[in-house]
């Protein structure tokens, strides 16, 4: 679903929204009227911030790494045979 690219692609997002945001705040000093040019700026850096700190929990998460066992138990006539299945997949094995 998610992968660490999706995180980097999400990252350089949440970035550039504050970059923005940060100029609209900071660096223009339009006077408007009806429309206030640093509210905007405001709700920029605000959304990039939240979407920063999501992105850095989402690659937390992906960084994990899952283990699934499956245990298949068949009758021979000679007895039971038991096959276990394991898969490892993401994060680092070591």
């Amino acid at each position: 679903m998610y992968t660490r690219t999706t995180g980097g692609g999400l990252m350089g997002l949440a970035v550039v929204l504050v970059v923005i945001g940060a100029i609209m705040r900071f660096a223009v000093t339009v006077t408007t009227s009806g429309f206030n040019i640093h509210k905007v700026g405001d709700i920029l850096l605000l959304v990039g911030i939240i979407l920063a700190i999501l992105t850095i929990a989402l690659i937390a998460m992906s960084s994990r790494r899952r283990v699934t066992t499956r245990t298949d138990v068949r009758g021979t006539p000679s007895g039971e045979q038991r096959v276990q299945d394991r898969q490892e997949w993401g994060g680092d094995p070591y």
